[in-house]
């Protein structure tokens, strides 16, 4: 019997998904703690801390430590990170080694805060893999051979695109628009359009129901309810697709965009390849109306939809495991100029 077993981390901006080896995907949670502010103490982490944003009292705060794919509460994530472990492995009698997946463009020093933040949550050994890689290897795809395939991974704070074959990542990037920015859209849209105020949870709820950004063959519309920018009053408003459309159309350009740059950048051999295999999508940003028939339409590709593309990183983290004890640790650009050096 082992005395710990390994784990994968999907340090999400919007949720943290965790991989236990032996045993699948054992949590899925929010990415948000709350705090009583003037002790420092944890009251709540994932979807109980979630249910407090908006809503707390003066002393409580409701944070999400995560913002466009890194950190940027150190101490909350640590925090929080701490909680879920010991949920996981409160029978361990060692620390587990963890495998943690960042966004292809993540800096040293967000790596290095990562690996700390792990390691101080409860880690033995912290190894990282990038997101679009992860998402990869938990669609299915067979990246070890010659051939080209291209993952776009639609997380909460980063969409990460990726053309990968021979077992690693020929051509990449990683921006900061995704899941979070068609929330912050509907938002911004409900203020302009209607003077009316509603929260970021209410956004993405209506994102996830009507939102779309390619023609539904039927408009759908549902009731918003939030507050009057000018009186305060409460006040509510029916939203159809085709407005949220229009509102969704510049972020979703910007990644359709930011495919065609990868491609671009691409060998005219991998292209060929990426051509002939499809663009395989991934992340929960992915299910939002239509995003497989925009990019399809923008780059005369085929483009599907992973089955589960919530868990896609997540179970990719999970078959990483398999290789833990031939990865390199610590952060990913120092292993990569170790590479270079080598090479």
């Amino acid at each position: 019997m082992k005395l710990s077993r390994d784990i994968g981390i999907d340090l999400g901006t919007a949720n943290i998904l965790v991989y236990e080896e032996g045993k699948g995907i054992v949590l899925r949670e929010p990415s948000v703690v709350a705090v009583d502010k003037n002790t420092g103490k944890v009251l709540q982490v994932g979807a109980a801390a979630r249910n407090m944003l908006g809503r707390t009292p003066g002393n409580i705060v409701a944070v999400r430590p995560l913002r466009d794919g890194v950190i940027s509460d150190y101490e909350m994530t640590e925090k929080m990170l701490d909680q879920f472990l010991k949920k996981i492995s409160k029978f361990s009698l060692i620390k587990p080694r963890v495998i943690v997946c960042v966004p292809s463009g993540v800096t040293e020093v967000e790596e290095r805060a990562v690996i700390q933040a792990t390691m101080e949550a409860g880690a033995r050994r912290v190894y990282l893999i990038e997101e679009p890689y992860a998402a990869a290897l938990g669609a299915k795809l067979d990246i070890t051979g010659p051939d080209g395939h291209m993952v776009v991974d639609i997380g909460g704070g980063t969409t990460d695109i990726a053309v990968l074959s021979l077992g690693g990542i020929a051509t990449s990037s990683s921006i900061k628009i995704a899941g979070d920015t068609f929330d912050e859209a509907v938002a911004a849209f409900m203020r302009k359009r209607y003077g009316m105020i509603i929260g970021l949870n209410t956004a993405e709820e209506v994102k996830i129901t009507i939102g779309c950004v390619y023609d539904r063959p039927e408009p759908v519309s549902m009731l918003v309810k939030g507050r009057d920018l000018k009186t305060g009053l409460p006040k509510e408003e029916m939203v159809s697709s085709v407005d949220l459309m229009e509102a969704f159309k510049r972020p979703a350009r910007q990644i359709v965009d930011e495919v065609l740059a990868v491609l671009e950048l691409s060998s005219p051999e991998l292209v060929a390849d990426v051509a002939r295999n499809g663009i395989v999508l991934t992340g929960g940003g992915c299910q939002l109306y239509g995003f497989d028939f925009l990019i399809s339409e923008r780059t005369e590709i085929p483009c599907t939809i992973a089955d589960d593309p919530d868990s896609c990183v997540a179970l990719g983290c999970g078959k990483s495991l398999e290789w833990i004890n031939s990865m390199q640790e610590g952060t990913i650009n120092l292993a990569r100029r170790k590479l270079m050096k080598e090479g």
